[in-house]
């Protein structure tokens, strides 16, 4: 199993930089069509970007293995919410695996009569959960870091130098000072409202570029999801938006196996 699994992280070396040509090509087709460049160059186009599509199934196969494999290490994690995400991410992305294996072998012939249209809307809505359990599991760990970050402010800085926002009881004595009051206290309210959100923005480009992994992971997701939204209709956005996201995904997905250290663990 070990000898299969290493062999298969070749074979995704490769399919990712298929990928990011095939969303390239995907791309470029869009800007082609919207230029009124010739047909022929277009159709050429499409052609090279659906043998890439077909290059990649191939080199999926088995992946279903891996990402069951990835399953059975994930159960076994101590933080209850990562356990669920990932467990059930990887299931997903199994059944994604397995579902694209037989949209292969209906466009090469080898299962006759296969409804390609049913299996690629299958395999989309596999691909769309786990996305949303990845965006899950990283929006959770962005909340730790927080949280983590600001225990760590707070021990080390001083009480809060910014006045309350509430209004002297003065303020509050007469009846022509009671009609001000919901104006005054909203006008308080906004420069304390405006340094929490500055604060607050602060803490999160901190904790995510410190955190390079994280912040990568999250972006990868943050484009793939478009894909399975636009393929089953949710949320079309059209042919170049979607070759823009796959080729950003892909370029971060080879970065993080250029570089493992970027790759979000577990």
């Amino acid at each position: 199993m070990d000898s299969w699994v290493r062999f298969n992280a070749q074979s995704q070396a490769k399919e990712r930089v298929i990928r990011a040509a095939q969303y390239a090509c995907t791309l470029l087709g869009y800007t082609l069509r919207k230029g009124g460049a010739a047909a022929e160059l277009h159709k050429t186009v499409s052609q090279l970007e659906a043998h890439m599509s077909l290059t990649r199934k191939l080199l999926r196969l088995g992946n279903s293995v891996e990402a069951l494999e990835a399953a059975k290490r994930a159960i076994h994690l101590s933080d209850s919410v990562l356990r669920l995400c990932l467990t059930i991410s990887h299931l997903n992305r199994a059944m994604y695996f397995a579902c694209d294996n037989v949209l292969w072998a209906g466009k090469t012939g080898l299962i006759s009569n296969l409804d390609q249209q049913k299996w690629s809307q299958r395999s989309f809505r596999y691909y769309l959960f786990a996305l949303i359990l990845n965006l899950t599991r990283d929006v959770y760990e962005l909340r730790l870091l927080i949280e983590c970050e600001e225990r760590y402010r707070a021990s080390k800085s001083p009480p809060s130098p910014y006045p309350s926002a509430a209004l002297p009881i003065d303020h509050l004595s007469s009846p022509s000072s009671s009609a001000a009051a919901p104006a005054a206290a909203a006008a308080a309210a906004l420069p304390v409202m405006s340094t929490w959100l500055r604060r607050r923005l602060h803490l999160l480009v901190t904790v995510l570029y410190s955190n390079p992994p994280l912040l990568l992971d999250l972006l990868k997701n943050s484009c793939d999801i478009f894909i399975p939204l636009d393929r089953l209709g949710i949320y079309p956005t059209g042919q170049g938006f979607v070759g823009a996201c796959g080729l950003a995904s892909s370029v971060l997905s080879i970065l993080t196996m250029v570089h493992p250290w970027l790759k979000l663990k577990p």
